[in-house]
């Protein structure tokens, strides 16, 4: 395998990790509105379980509204039931053509325990990078070993793998330090 392949293997794995943290935080929410708080919410219809956003149009008409318009109007009572039944503390209302959701603002202490929750995962990704990165300078050292790469080709491996993962640190950081200001932001 070409030092190039390899190198893009370890980046594809490390924005893995990053967009796996980027869907949870994003259903983390704020006193905005967001599509992103309903898009993964797993309904029960038709003997299976799928994503709201597979079922219905989600659109946010005002900042405090979130309007979720089923394709099939007999899914209303199992998606209202899904958003009743998830943690984001939601209450649909539904007028039989369009459920509507008005998001409250967040007391403080909802907004330091939402900050704290961020952060864990925020923490969980950075670990996540660096096992990747573990990973794949232990497939180099074996290489080396192997006599398949010279010491050269060692050093500018591990060099590249650590500038990879000090990118995808910065954009967990970045990412983090958004969600912050959002939920911070009255």
């Amino acid at each position: 395998m070409s030092q190039d392949t390899f190198i893009r293997q370890i980046e594809k794995r490390m924005e893995q990790s990053f967009q796996n943290f980027h869907s949870e935080m994003s259903a983390i929410r704020t006193s905005t509105a967001s599509t992103s708080f309903v898009d993964n919410l797993m309904v029960n219809c038709y003997g299976a379980s799928m994503p709201l956003d597979q079922l219905a149009t989600l659109s946010t008409p005002e900042p405090d509204t979130l309007m979720i318009q089923p394709w099939d109007q007999g899914l209303m009572e199992s998606i209202q039931k899904a958003i009743l039944a998830s943690d984001l503390g939601l209450t649909p209302s539904n007028d039989g053509v369009i459920i509507r959701i008005h998001i409250p603002p967040l007391s403080e202490e909802r907004r330091k325990e939402f900050v704290k929750t961020v952060r864990k995962m925020a923490e969980e990704a950075r670990i996540a990078v660096r096992s990747i990165r573990r990973d794949g300078n232990d497939k180099v050292k074996k290489q080396l070993k192997d006599k398949e790469i010279t010491e050269d080709d060692q050093r500018l491996l591990e060099q590249n793998i650590q500038d990879s993962t000090q990118n995808f640190i910065k954009k967990i950081d970045t990412a983090l330090e958004k969600k912050e200001k959002d939920l911070t932001t009255i």
